[in-house]
């Protein structure tokens, strides 16, 4: 069944001022079609009787609707013959009502004809049914065209086949152009030539005259005849005959189709003008909704373009900076972990960056190119939780207007990372369990079994096996969990990472908010070393971003750098000295300050001098005075 209107609900639209929304009904019944009014105000009529109910139609028939006519055919290769016009006269029977006895010439030029599509004689309409097969084809692969290029190309190639045209060319005004009459502002989208033919640029002068006279054109008897510089062009080429024809929309020209044939026993003629320009005018009409397709499309890759260069920032933000013992052991160990699908769970104080650890994991793995999410088990209550995991279906409960897809539909092929997994009810910690251990799960009011392909990365800050023996954890889940483990040591136990750490801050700060390049003064880095961050990484990112808003000049000096009031200094400076006096030789207390800052620095001797205040060389004479070397346990 399709129907005919206004209405874009419609099988076929009619843009016609006397057609309803709803005009009529064709449908095919027993293998005859049948037309049907839908109580159309101004009414359908069939070879110009108006329908009052369900009527037969066939081949040759002209449905009339306003000022529209269609006419029917059930075989679209053959030619119709149009026995009856929309008057329901024989054509046969009328008077030649046409004063033209053929194409009418207007000479242009001495040596060239040109004709308009308004000069053309009715049998050179008539004529172009013929053609009518080809242009549907065309027209359904328009339609199926993926871009503009593809459209033009599509055009182009089967318009030069159709007319015997060997040159050809489709150009477009650009989007925003305000005058549609110059054909300089025109810019090329496809061109056609055999070839061993030298590219040249189409005809200004014609171009010039089909905008503004906004017609078609076909110019005759054209080559090394032509004279006029402003048709060197077509001299230059050879053209013999010449089609150029507006892409028209409404009132504005969106742009030519040019056409050029060197054949000279059979040029172009009245007829391929005709098909042309019908081209022509369903390219205007394919055009807007490729237009809308290219304009998505454009806006998808932009979308795409940012979402890959949020992954490559995320890939930076994964890098963990540190060359302490530790740092090394954990990327090495993370290096070994993401090789594998296997469940991982990421453990360590509050700060120390588990989430940095499980991106790291994540874009090491082969899953890279899938989706990373993300979740804090700690953030939502427990119905929360269930909802933005598994997902919830519509009116599943109050509030729920909407379908939700579930982390877990999100992370698929990709990885999911759980912060805080020791925060879930048990209620939850069974559900979870299941899909961990490769069962389909429901959506929360769903019964659709949903299979995800999802590696999960867990963390948390607490004590597990404790929870485990107090009854708030399940065992059965913590050892599904416990498959990969990673522990991430806190700031304290890596301290001589502190200086790369807060150059790394530093940079990046700069480059998010747009500041100039600031450096750390050698009174606020002594600072932040000699701190025990409690807060750990992330403390000390928050402390250098701070400062970089508080300073003033290009170096953070020391009273930039706000500390926690909070921290405790570390234990062995916070001794009260009378309390632990004894009479010791100030060698003796040098040499026990130095081994202890080496200590604490891991040996790195560098770091150990700048923070002694004294040159590389005079810790090394003061190591051999003092005899101090590092034990192998160290």
């Amino acid at each position: 069944m399709t129907t005919i209107g206004r209405d874009p609900s419609n099988r076929i639209i009619l843009h016609e001022e006397k057609c309803s929304r709803r005009q009529c009904e064709l449908s095919c019944e027993a293998n005859e079609w049948v037309v049907r009014d839908l109580n159309s105000r101004n009414g359908t009529h069939v070879n110009g009787n108006r329908v009052s109910e369900r009527i037969l139609i066939n081949d040759g028939d002209v449905i009339r609707i306003g000022g529209m006519e269609l006419l029917f055919t059930t075989d679209i290769s053959k030619p119709l013959d149009q026995t009856v016009d929309a008057t329901g006269v024989d054509p046969s029977t009328k008077g030649d009502t046409n004063d033209d006895c053929g194409p009418q010439i207007l000479e242009r030029k001495s040596s060239s004809r040109y004709l308009t599509e308004s000069h053309l004689g009715s049998d050179s309409r008539e004529s172009v049914r013929g053609a009518f097969a080809a242009l549907y084809q065309l027209v359904v692969r328009m339609v199926s065209a993926t871009s503009l290029r593809d459209l033009s190309d599509t055009v182009l190639g089967q318009l030069l086949q159709s007319v015997d045209a060997d040159i050809g060319a489709v150009l477009l005004f650009p989007a925003e152009t305000p005058d549609r009459t110059d054909p300089n502002g025109l810019r090329i989208i496809s061109y056609q030539a055999p070839d061993d033919a030298p590219y040249h640029k189409v005809s200004t002068a014609l171009s010039r005259l089909a905008l503004t006279e906004g017609q078609a054109i076909l110019a005759l008897d054209l080559g090394a005849s032509v004279s006029d510089n402003d048709f060197q062009t077509l001299s230059d080429m050879q053209a013999q005959s010449v089609i150029c024809a507006p892409i028209r929309q409404g009132e504005s020209i969106r742009g030519l189709l040019h056409l050029y044939s060197l054949n000279t026993t059979t040029p172009m003629d009245a007829e391929k003008l005709e098909y042309a320009l019908a081209v022509a005018d369903q390219f205007a009409v394919t055009l807007p909704n490729l237009s809308e397709k290219d304009h998505l499309t454009g806006k998808l890759e932009q979308a795409f373009d940012e979402n890959r260069s949020l992954r490559r920032l995320l890939e930076i933000e994964s890098d963990l900076i540190g060359n302490s013992q530790a740092m090394k052991a954990l990327r090495d160990t993370i290096a070994r972990v993401a090789s594998s699908d296997a469940t991982a769970l990421v453990r360590g104080e509050s700060g120390v960056g588990k989430e940095l650890v499980a991106r790291a994991i994540h874009f090491n793995s082969n899953r890279r190119e899938q989706p990373f999410v993300c979740l804090n088990c700690a953030a939502l209550t427990e119905s929360l939780l269930e909802s933005e995991l598994f997902g919830h279906e519509r009116g599943s409960f109050t509030g729920a207007t909407d379908k939700k897809i579930g982390k877990f539909e999100q992370a698929d092929q990709g990885t999911l990372f759980l912060d805080e997994v020791g925060e879930m009810s048990l209620t939850i910690q069974a559900k979870f369990l299941r899909v961990l251990e490769g069962h389909p799960f429901e959506r929360v009011g769903g019964n659709t079994n949903i299979n995800v392909d999802v590696r999960v990365v867990a963390a948390t800050n607490r004590d597990l096996e404790a929870a485990v023996e107090e009854g708030h954890f399940r065992k059965d889940l913590f050892f599904r969990l416990q498959i990969l483990e990673l522990q991430v040591s806190p700031l304290r136990d890596h301290a001589s990472d502190v200086t790369l750490l807060a150059n790394h801050f530093l940079d990046r700060c700069c480059l998010r908010i747009g500041h100039t390049n600031l450096t750390l003064s050698d009174a606020a880095m002594k600072k932040l070393t000699r701190h025990e961050w409690p807060g750990n990484v992330r403390e000390l990112r928050n402390v250098i971003e701070r400062a970089v808003v508080l300073s003033e000049g290009a170096e953070i000096l020391e009273s930039d750098i706000q500390l926690m009031s909070a921290a405790e200094p570390r234990a062995w400076l916070a001794e009260d000295p009378m309390l632990r006096y004894e009479p010791v030789a100030l060698e003796d207390i040098e040499s026990e300050h130095i081994s202890r800052t080496l200590k604490w620095t891991n040996w790195n001797k560098r770091e150990a001098a700048r923070i002694l205040g004294i040159n590389r060389s005079t810790l090394d004479r003061k190591l051999e005075r003092y005899e101090i070397r590092q034990s192998t346990s160290e």
